[in-house]
């Protein structure tokens, strides 16, 4: 079958993330959170600032497949699509005024990117066992609290425009808000 049986996969990955498809949400994001956060931490980042905008990178690739705003066109699309976003957003906070505020770069720095394949790190067990644990539990909220949270936290919606939207009140909004949140909470934290 040859390259055009690479692309059918990752037409199928793309299905199956618009179907919300927790094993292969939970592998993509796994598979390819290392990349980033060697690029990040080579960059002047920290693991932290690695695992924000990894995350954010996510949910951006994560929506624009769901709104049908990417379309694969090699084997590695994908991943390559979700590097770009993450490089791009750690690149924008580089040039923002909010790092240069708190951060004195040096003369002579320069963007590393390297194939992470030829650079040996080693990830402490404990960090590779926390880095998803906050994508886990939004993969595991179910439909209506992943679409309710995006719509307030990434779109910025008010409650008012999310009541519309739902065809409810905004005081039923509100309390659909706070048990997704109570919900998310719960996975991240059962105890």
């Amino acid at each position: 079958m040859g390259q055009s049986g690479h692309i059918i996969d990752q037409f199928e990955v793309i299905s199956a993330i618009k179907a919300n498809n927790n094993l292969v949400l939970k592998k993509l994001y796994q598979d390819n959170y290392k990349k980033v956060e060697l690029f990040i931490l080579k960059n002047n980042g920290s693991m932290p600032q690695a695992k924000d905008t990894y995350q954010e990178a996510f949910l951006a690739m994560y929506q624009n497949v769901k709104a049908d705003k990417f379309v694969p066109a090699s084997e590695t699309a994908l991943q390559g699509y979700l590097y770009q976003i993450a490089k791009n957003k750690w690149l924008d906070y580089l040039r923002s005024s909010r790092y240069k505020r708190t951060a004195h770069m040096a003369d002579g720095f320069q963007i590393k990117d390297e194939d992470p394949a030829e650079v040996e790190f080693d990830i402490p067990s404990k960090d590779r066992n926390q880095k998803n644990v906050a994508m886990e539990a939004f993969v595991h909220l179910g439909n209506e609290c992943q679409k309710l949270l995006e719509v307030f936290y990434f779109q910025k919606k008010s409650m008012r425009e999310i009541a519309l939207a739902l065809n409810i009140g905004e005081a039923s909004a509100r309390n659909k808000k706070y048990r997704c949140i109570q919900k998310l909470r719960n996975l991240i934290s059962p105890n």
